[in-house]
């Protein structure tokens, strides 16, 4: 017999179909009386499969008292209710590692975007502008101070990346890592201050909510640049909107937001911001081995045997 578990939101397809094929699943995004649908399978469910950004409320979890494991397709879990899951004793997993490179790429690709002028010098083509002169220059990330807020797995993906560019590296987190070649802060406006460029590579959650604040935006300053594949959360995005507004910040590069899919509307006009749908992990490979993750993670509990990556 095989183990029931409930899909929360639409997974990616191919997870989706290993997921129903190695499980009797049940489709939650379909349910029209959610009630009924948690008392029908409340006392067989065993296992939840979540995409990160659809999140596991502790409502959710609350309604299936026989639930063991939550296995999270994505790095980040500041959208499942953790304390309710440790409360009922309920494991918890996550997909790291695989996540890394294409996200740390996605970081790149913005602050070439942003500093090079991409998608405005795109446009500019498109209008015909060419025709009537050369567009402004853009800047180098050659012999550029790079910040890194969070230098966990995608952050020491990010320095890797950037290093190869020439640029110069710092970073901040809760402690100094002994195994970092690179300048440590202890404080995000004094790691703003002294970059060039910021990259937002940390956890999202309560604990780091509106870490970059006015304060560190203004930090960064009228020539600085914020890039932010993280979390939305992470940023004060008022501030944002007005530093930009007001030309108290450079530019932006911007894959994540506060309240996705909604971009504030002062955004879109400005050709110093470069947005981005939360596309940081979104290739078809990484999405594959995400999705084999959740599939093994569940698979070895159901078996008795050591999850892969636990939270």
């Amino acid at each position: 017999m095989k183990p029931e578990i409930v899909i929360v939101g639409q997974m990616y397809p191919v997870c989706q179909e290993r997921l129903e094929a190695e499980f009797n699943a049940h489709r939650l995004w379909e349910a029209a009386d959610r009630a009924a649908f948690f008392r029908d399978v409340a006392d067989r469910v065993r296992g939840i499969a979540v995409y990160a950004l659809h999140g596991c409320p502790g409502d959710i979890i609350e309604a299936l008292p026989r639930l063991e494991i939550i296995a999270c397709m994505g790095i980040g879990v500041d959208r499942i209710d953790l304390a309710c899951a440790a409360a009922r004793g309920v494991r918890v997993t996550n997909t790291p590692d695989v996540v890394t490179d294409d996200t740390a790429d996605t970081a790149l690709s913005l602050m070439l975007a942003v500093e090079r002028r991409i998608v405005e010098a795109d446009r500019f083509v498109r209008r015909g502008d060419w025709r009537n002169g050369d567009m402004p220059f853009g800047r180098a990330i050659r012999g550029r101070k790079v910040g890194i807020l969070g230098l966990g797995r995608i952050g020491r993906a990010i320095a890797t990346r950037v290093a190869a560019f020439g640029a110069e590296i710092a970073y901040q987190g809760p402690r100094q890592k002994p195994d970092a070649p690179y300048r440590y802060f202890a404080d995000p406006a004094a790691l703003a201050e002294w970059s060039e460029i910021l990259v937002v590579a940390c956890p999202g959650g309560e604990a780091t909510r509106n870490l970059v604040n006015r304060g560190v935006i203004e930090a960064l300053g009228p020539q600085g640049t914020l890039i932010n594949i993280a979390r939305g959360s992470i940023v004060d995005e008022p501030a944002l909107v007005a530093a930009l507004q007001l030309g108290a910040l450079g530019a932006a590069g911007l894959d994540v937001f506060a309240n996705e899919p909604n971009v504030p509307e002062a955004l879109l006009g400005m050709d110093n911001v470069v947005l981005s749908p939360h596309v940081g992990s979104a290739t078809h490979d990484t999405r594959r081995a995400m999705g084999d993750l959740v599939v093994e993670n569940l698979l070895a509990h159901f078996a008795g045997k050591p999850l892969l990556t636990p939270v």
